[in-house]
């Protein structure tokens, strides 16, 4: 099945507010050819504002939309929600329960007045596509939660949009279910090539599905990246926290080194005293340049680490030493939260089963402790 498709879809400086309420604040992006792109953030950010603007089911206070070169939404131009050719999968499904499946996706061709055979010839397609073949007759009652969801995106590829659009259509799931159907959208993703933004608070979903993610908080964008650069290069405290860094404790600079490329911090964590290295190419020379001038000596910072570059190891740099209090068995991995004798908390993972109370040796590579300004 080949969707309709476009060059870009770009997003200029998009405002909107609800009363005195601000939800988003100059968002402004762009959407290439093809490209899975996921809204990520805590529940508020502004991320399903976003994606119900761009689709036009909420009127923008500000700002433009453009597919291609054609305008399709600002102060004078308004192209409605029905006519943007765009798709859309909510949270709930929103299937008609009086219809059975063909019927659910048959739905949309029908209102196009398209003939009966090549409705039933668009719909045994994408049944197909969705692995949902002798389910015609099905009515939602009679279908797991996963199966409906495979439904709902059914009904919105049957009218091929340039643009598919999912609103946490995975969050309705339990945890086996939503690992299938992420693995079945990313499969479904690669067949059809059509442009996608989805909508999650979930990291791993994130990671695992996109092209690019767009970290939101308050209704600003905070980060645009691939997984990689998110995952290992946030942007700011406030990313590091949403994607797991759980080791943020306040600290301050005590000494700075740079030799070529490489940068060299030490800083202080209520008396222990570590090492944060980082090595930057020379396109990176403005981010080095600031780095010297945010993280001078003196400077408090944050620090923001990993569980999983946390090692019990022993060395003579990073080490801290520790007393664990809580040990968490989750199969492959454990997680353990360990107490330093000045009453910093650890969070690490391992492999092996720690006992409760003992002291081990932790240790922490310089190049896994990111800085970040007072926020």
């Amino acid at each position: 099945m080949k969707m309709k498709g476009f060059e870009k879809c770009i997003v200029k400086s998009i405002n909107k507010t609800f009363g005195s309420k601000r939800a988003l604040n100059n968002f402004s992006l762009t959407f290439n050819k093809g490209e899975f792109v996921t809204f990520l953030g805590p529940s508020g950010c502004g991320k399903s504002t976003a994606l119900n603007c761009i689709s036009g089911l909420i009127p923008i206070t500000s700002g433009e939309i453009y597919i291609d070169h054609e305008c399709i939404d600002d102060s004078v131009n308004k192209v409605p929600a029905e006519k943007r050719g765009f798709g859309m999968v909510f949270q709930n499904y929103a299937l008609f329960p009086h219809l059975n499946v063909y019927n659910n996706i048959a739905f949309g061709p029908q209102l196009t007045k398209a003939s009966k055979e090549a409705i039933r010839e668009k719909v045994t397609r994408v049944l197909k596509l969705v692995h949902l073949e002798g389910y015609e007759e099905k009515f939602p009652s009679q279908m797991s939660g996963g199966e409906q969801q495979r439904v709902a995106i059914a009904r919105c590829i049957v009218m091929e949009p340039r643009l598919l659009m999912l609103d946490e259509p995975l969050s309705n799931l339990d945890a086996k279910l939503r690992i299938d159907m992420r693995y079945e959208l990313k499969t479904l993703h690669e067949r059809l090539q059509i442009t996608t933004i989805y909508v999650t608070h979930d990291q791993q979903e994130a990671l695992a599905l996109s092209d690019r993610i767009v970290v939101m908080k308050s209704g600003d964008i905070q980060q645009v990246g691939t997984p990689a650069d998110i995952y290992r290069r946030p942007a700011n405290l406030f990313v590091a926290d949403f994607m797991g860094f759980k080791n943020i404790w306040p600290a301050i600079i005590t000494g700075v080194k740079e030799n070529g490329e490489e940068m060299e911090f030490a800083i202080a964590v209520d008396g222990i005293s570590l090492i944060s290295k980082g090595t930057f190419t020379c396109n990176d020379q403005g981010r080095k340049e600031g780095l010297l001038n945010a993280f001078r000596n003196g400077k408090n910072v944050f620090t923001a680490i990993r569980p999983e570059d946390v090692l019990i190891e022993d060395s003579t740099i990073n080490k801290i030493d520790s007393q664990v209090r809580i040990v968490e068995y989750l199969g492959q991995l454990c997680q353990i939260s360990a107490i330093h004798q000045n009453g910093t908390r650890i969070d690490l993972k391992s492999e092996s089963l720690i006992k409760v109370h003992e002291i081990i040796p932790l240790w922490i590579h310089p190049e896994k402790i990111l800085i970040f300004p007072e926020e």
